[in-house]
C-alpha cells in the first residue's frame, strides 16, 4: 500500500493523470491544464510515470517532433478511485476552503 501512495501521492502526479483521463494530450495541452507546474517538474513527472507503466508516450517523425502522453491500461485504473475522490473534495469543498484559509492566516 505505501508503494501505491508514493506513486501517486505527490503535488503534481494525480492533476497530470486526472488531465490524461480526458484522452491524449501533447505536453504543452498538459502544462496549460495544470496550473502552476513548471516544465521542467512536467518533464520529470511524466518521466516517472513512464518508469511506472502508467503513461505510453509517442513520438511522431514530424519537424518539429510532435510527442503525446496517453495513459496506459494501468494508468487508466486510476479513473474509479480518481473520480470518487473529486467527488469527495466537491462534498467537502466548503470545509477544505476553511481550512486551507485558517492555515492561509497563520503565516
Amino acid at each position: 500500500m505505501h508503494r501505491s501512495f508514493s506513486l501517486i501521492a505527490d503535488k503534481w502526479t494525480l492533476l497530470i493523470i486526472m488531465s490524461l483521463l480526458q484522452g491524449t494530450k501533447r505536453n504543452s495541452e498538459i502544462q496549460r491544464q495544470v496550473q502552476g507546474i513548471t516544465p521542467k517538474m512536467l518533464a520529470q513527472t511524466l518521466k516517472t510515470l513512464l518508469k511506472y507503466g502508467m503513461v505510453d508516450r509517442k513520438v511522431f517523425p514530424e519537424v518539429p517532433p510532435r510527442v503525446e502522453y496517453t495513459l496506459t491500461e494501468f494508468g487508466r485504473s486510476l479513473s474509479e478511485p480518481l473520480s470518487l475522490l473529486f467527488d469527495w473534495s466537491l462534498d467537502w469543498e466548503d470545509e477544505l476552503n476553511k481550512i486551507y484559509s485558517k492555515k492561509k492566516r497563520r503565516k
